[in-house]
């Protein structure tokens, strides 16, 4: 692929360069704030663009913003020190949020997720600034000892509060996110249901019910052997979503 790098350290620069040489891609040009990343993006039509955040003159997510709106965007991959602007980026619609020191391993996975996101999809991906305030996200983001992890709301099985945290069951395997199962459940309730005080579980992967032997119901999961305990007082409400579906 043909890639921008843009960042501030001309080490960091060096470094992005080499490691996607190493990976078979082709830097296209280098830029040192966002300004220059946008005259390079129209200049040379890039497919990905790597984005530092903090830089003079021009911040990597105004950076991203401006980028979003031209009728044909790279894909746009973070690669930042900070952890704190990761919710911020994926509204950018962003593919990736690599926090430094980068490793091989984690910008090969950005990259290859970059070459499933043609222009077309990545053009018909949601934004957040028309109506904020009705609008559900499609991803969940998720901090991991990989860094940052973004997750497609399409691909979770089901939400299970676990003490201050609540754990993301996903085709991928789970991860911790620092939110409530009642923000979730709000904010979701048009394709998730509430299953008992502590889950909360996909419609779209909502398999069946079971009777246990002590008259208990647990609910069956699309693609996963793993089933979760139904409470009575969830029961009438799940029958009629499983019903209506």
């Amino acid at each position: 692929m043909d890639i921008v790098v843009c960042d501030d350290e001309p080490l960091a620069r060096e470094r992005l360069e080499r490691m996607l040489t190493h990976l078979g891609h082709r830097v296209l040009g280098q830029a040192k704030n966002g300004v220059e990343a946008l005259e390079l993006v129209e200049q040379e039509q890039p497919d990905v663009i790597l984005l530092d955040i903090r830089m003079p003159e021009m911040n990597g997510l105004e950076c991203a913003h401006k980028l979003s709106a031209l009728d044909t965007p790279p894909a746009i991959a973070f690669c930042t020190a900070f952890d704190q602007y990761a919710i911020d980026a994926f509204k950018t619609n962003a593919i990736a949020y690599l926090l430094k020191p980068i490793g091989m391993d984690d910008l090969s996975q950005a990259l290859h997720k970059a070459t499933k996101l043609n222009q077309a999809q990545l053009q018909a991906l949601p934004t957040t600034e028309k109506d904020p305030e009705h609008q559900t996200r499609q991803n969940i983001v998720a901090k991991t000892h990989r860094g940052v992890e973004l997750i497609a709301i399409d691909d979770i099985y089901y939400f299970l509060a676990d003490q201050k945290y609540v754990m993301v069951r996903h085709k991928n395997g789970q991860v911790l996110i620092d939110e409530t199962l009642k923000e979730l459940e709000t904010e979701l309730e048009s394709s998730f249901v509430r299953i008992h005080r502590n889950a909360l579980m996909s419609l779209k992967y909502l398999d069946g019910l079971e009777m246990q032997s002590n008259g208990q119901y647990q609910v069956r999961c699309k693609e996963i052997d793993e089933k979760l305990m139904i409470s009575r007082r969830h029961l009438p409400l799940i029958k009629e979503r499983i019903q209506n579906l």
